[in-house]
């Protein structure tokens, strides 16, 4: 695990999983699992996290996304697809988990739940123990537009916009200088959608700014906080 360079992470080992009150496991693929694993090209910990990000990026009870932070490319490496809206993602998650600080690699499960990236065993526990069951609302998208469906709760919609494909990137400099990174599911595009108030809404979504990309929407309770329901193209 890398900690943000200057600060000190005071609840960097993972929260207990046994204390998280669930229902029972319902994750399918009209209610996949959301695991946002928070990395960066710069960091020599990330790798091993990645490899288990891309070890389940294909299973159809998760969605499965990489968020590619900044904070690290002062070491001398850029990251490629780095943003520093992603790492205000990050930072609105370790608020709402009582963190002190950011790290990498950080994977959040649901928005309800984080772990050290590297440790595999314990993200399936996580994906397990952090299940919604199916109670939040029902979610629908086009190409041009997504519909939340009323429900007793209330939070805001996200959009994340994807790419699916593999792609190698060389990293010549930094702590992973010399290596070539693999990457999947790495966002390139996100925007908050509005505030959903439990009614039923439509929202409209932006055209794609690349070609190729996957669009979810993730309705959340709050910025930073559970997620509530997903849907993904």
């Amino acid at each position: 695990m890398t900690l943000l360079p200057g600060r000190v992470l005071l609840a960097a080992l993972p929260i207990g999983l046994a204390t998280l009150a669930v229902p029972a496991r319902a994750a399918d693929i009209a209610h996949p699992t959301v695991v946002e694993l928070f990395q960066s090209q710069g960091c020599s910990s990330c790798p091993p996290a990645n490899a288990n990000l891309l070890a389940i990026v294909d299973r159809p009870d998760v969605l499965a996304l990489s968020w590619e932070v900044t904070y690290w490319d002062y070491l001398g490496w850029t990251d490629t697809f780095g943003d520093r809206r992603y790492t205000e993602r990050q930072w609105d998650y370790a608020r709402s988990l009582h963190h002190d600080d950011v790290f990498t690699p950080q994977i959040v499960v649901n928005g309800r739940t984080d772990l050290v990236g590297d440790r595999a065993p314990e993200l399936e526990a996580a994906i397990g123990q952090a299940d919604r069951g199916v109670t939040g609302p029902v979610l629908q998208l086009a190409a041009d537009h997504a519909t939340v469906g009323a429900a007793a709760a209330q939070g805001e919609v996200v959009m994340v916009r994807y790419d699916p494909r593999l792609i190698e990137v060389p990293v010549h400099r930094g702590e992973n200088g010399g290596r070539t990174l693999p990457h999947r599911n790495v966002v390139r595009e996100y925007m908050r959608l509005g505030a959903w108030t439990g009614a039923a809404q439509t929202y409209a979504l932006p055209a794609a700014k690349r070609a190729g990309l996957k669009t979810a929407i993730l309705v959340q309770a709050g910025l930073g906080g559970s997620i509530l329901a997903a849907i993904h193209s």
